[in-house]
């Protein structure tokens, strides 16, 4: 079915998810600033950067291989703090257009909104002073696993309250962070194609098929309504 442009491969006869689990860079975060700021400290131009970023996501690299290729006598992690510093954490002007609409459109229609994602525990503050509605929260930091890894998605059902995985909807970008492991630990999941994971990556011939697939989410919350057999 599809509805304005956007795909949802859901059969709208099985019970909708109760919960939406959102993941955090490129779900909520636009990560602009992040892989600027990177740039700037390895004294190569963002063009350039983003071009090599895009390069290892296609050849199925990790980030390592960026810094490797850009600067092979680097060691990049000795840099973090000084990349936070100028980074300066999460800001409104990072979050997606669509986002807090959508969160404040499935609190108000009864879905449960749980935020998880691959991010160091202080940016757990930072999104809670940007006010965004939610009934958990945790970075993998905190959680104590990163995704691909089962466990993380153990630590999500815990945090949602919630020991039925197919009652959760876990949101990502990323096929091999995302949803391919959400779905092998029997959630659903909606594969938001945005930022360079969304856009490069293809889904793994073994993953199992999406529940949804958007492009934002601005009708993710209309979707879902339909889902469970109701109207906006």
């Amino acid at each position: 079915m599809t509805l304005d442009g956007i795909t949802e491969q859901a059969d709208v006869d099985d019970d909708a998810p109760s919960t939406v689990v959102f993941d955090v860079g490129e779900v909520l975060i636009d990560e602009t600033r992040v892989w600027g700021v990177w740039a700037d400290l390895l004294g190569v131009s963002r063009l350039t950067f983003a071009s090599v970023l895009g390069a290892a996501i296609v050849q199925g690299e990790g980030l390592q291989a960026v810094f490797d290729h850009l600067a092979p006598n680097l060691e990049w992690r000795s840099f973090e703090q000084e990349h936070e510093d100028r980074y300066g954490g999460f800001r409104e002007e990072d979050l997606y257009p669509d986002v807090r609409r959508c969160l404040e459109d499935l609190v108000s229609l009864g879905f449960s909104v749980v935020i998880a994602g691959n991010q160091p525990a202080r940016r757990r503050t930072q999104l809670e002073a940007l006010g965004l509605p939610h009934d958990a929260m945790a970075m993998s930091e905190e959680l104590g696993v990163a995704k691909p890894d089962p466990v993380f998605f153990d630590r999500v059902l815990e945090l949602a309250g919630n020991d039925e995985p197919e009652e959760l909807l876990y949101v990502g970008d990323r096929t091999d962070n995302d949803v391919a492991p959400a779905a092998a630990a029997g959630l659903r999941t909606c594969w938001l194609r945005r930022g360079p994971w969304g856009q490069l990556q293809d889904l793994p011939e073994t993953a199992a098929e999406p529940d949804l697939v958007l492009e934002g989410l601005g009708e993710l919350a209309t979707l879902l309504t339909t889902w469970r057999g109701e109207t906006t």
